[in-house]
């Protein structure tokens, strides 16, 4: 680890409070179970980053820093203004270690920020429900979930007073609506409202709440627990792989993304290790996804991808040393000359999902460090 990385990690701790405060006061309730031998510590960057990664990044970072909206928003077409978009573009700018008004891209990130603050629906009977009814097309539970992750991750580096107080209030009531969400079955849906659930779904609200967590608001175990519990039923036992909902069966290509999603909810949940996960990676390992043989799940693709990145980098030793080159390689390959990506939804939201996946190594993000 170079003496730069460390400084850089250590700057961005002491920013959200982490560097120094006690490990009880950020864990306001106790794993579901104990950790793993090989959460990440740093060591996953040695040998990752490499001068081609590092110009992807750049590139990719410039490409959104150069098209973001005037709002601060960002997305295109149908996504234009979408929480989900903006709030991984923001993720993906700290995850280059950019903080709010620190750091090249600091300013983006606070419009990015102040952005999302005025996508909450205060007066559409969902209190903390952030969504912009004109850039959804599909789940906006979707959105909310990464627009609480964001706010989670960021709420603790704003040096302005009065903007952090107003994110932590607005994370707060982010949380709530979260946790009324949740179904007796433990996942949550594309609406607000606890009626049925999926695991793609699920992931994004699990993940926020962990994230939020961390940074001192409290998330009761039990509905962690009821998480874990609907999670593990979307299992298939006998080869690893996840269904979209409990009742629905079905593996094959786009097994991978919900697999990816599942074991990164069990993680979320602070489940590191068991017959669910290590089933879960050897299904991933085994299916990983190449060029473009995705063909019609193409749209999956940088979803899966995203998750699939963090399993491996908590899960460690080979999981992550083969995993990483694979897929840092592949996305530089796949980089456009002005700097994106492509999906189907549209570029913003893919150069965000890759820079990502990309800056993985950097162990900048707080979710991150377990």
């Amino acid at each position: 680890m170079t003496p730069l990385f460390i400084q850089r990690r250590e700057c961005l701790l002491t920013g959200l409070g982490l560097l120094t405060m006690p490990i009880s006061s950020i864990a306001l309730q106790e794993p579901t179970t104990k950790k793993g031998p090989n959460l990440p510590d740093g060591s996953q960057a040695k040998g990752m980053m490499t001068p081609q990664l590092d110009k992807a990044v750049e590139k990719g970072l410039e490409f959104l820093a150069t098209r973001r909206r005037p709002d601060g928003s960002f997305g295109t077409g149908a996504y234009t203004g979408n929480v989900a978009i903006t709030s991984l573009a923001a993720l993906a700018f700290m995850a280059g270690g950019s903080q709010p008004q620190r750091g090249r891209f600091g300013k983006i990130v606070t419009d990015a920020l102040k952005y999302i603050l005025t996508q909450e629906n205060k007066e559409g009977g969902y209190p903390g429900f952030f969504h912009n009814p004109k850039s959804s097309p599909h789940g906006p539970m979707y959105g909310h979930g990464f627009a609480t992750l964001f706010l989670a991750e960021v709420h603790g580096m704003i040096p302005d007073k009065e903007l952090r107080t107003q994110t932590h209030d607005a994370l707060e009531r982010a949380i709530k609506c979260i946790l009324d969400s949740q179904t007796q079955e433990g996942g949550w849906r594309y609406n607000p409202v606890p009626k049925d659930a999926d695991i793609s779904v699920t992931i994004c609200q699990i993940m926020a709440l962990r994230s939020a967590r961390n940074s001192g608001i409290l998330v009761p175990k039990s509905r962690v627990d009821r998480c874990v519990e609907y999670v593990k039923r979307c299992q298939d036992k006998r080869e690893g792989w996840f269904r979209y909902m409990a009742q629905s069966g079905g593996g094959g290509q786009m097994g991978f993304a919900r697999t990816a999603a599942g074991v990164v909810a069990l993680y979320s949940a602070g489940i590191y290790d068991g017959p669910e996960i290590e089933a879960g990676l050897q299904f991933l390992v085994q299916s990983k996804p190449q060029g473009l043989n995705l063909q019609r799940t193409e749209m999956h693709y940088f979803y899966g991808h995203y998750y699939a990145v963090q399993a491996m980098y908590t899960a460690g030793g080979k999981y992550w040393a083969d995993w990483f080159p694979y897929i840092r390689d592949e996305l530089i390959s796949r980089q456009r000359p002005d700097g994106s990506w492509f999906d189907q939804v549209c570029g913003h939201y893919a150069t965000a999902m890759a820079c990502l996946v990309l800056e993985t190594p950097n162990n900048y993000l707080p979710i991150f460090q377990k």
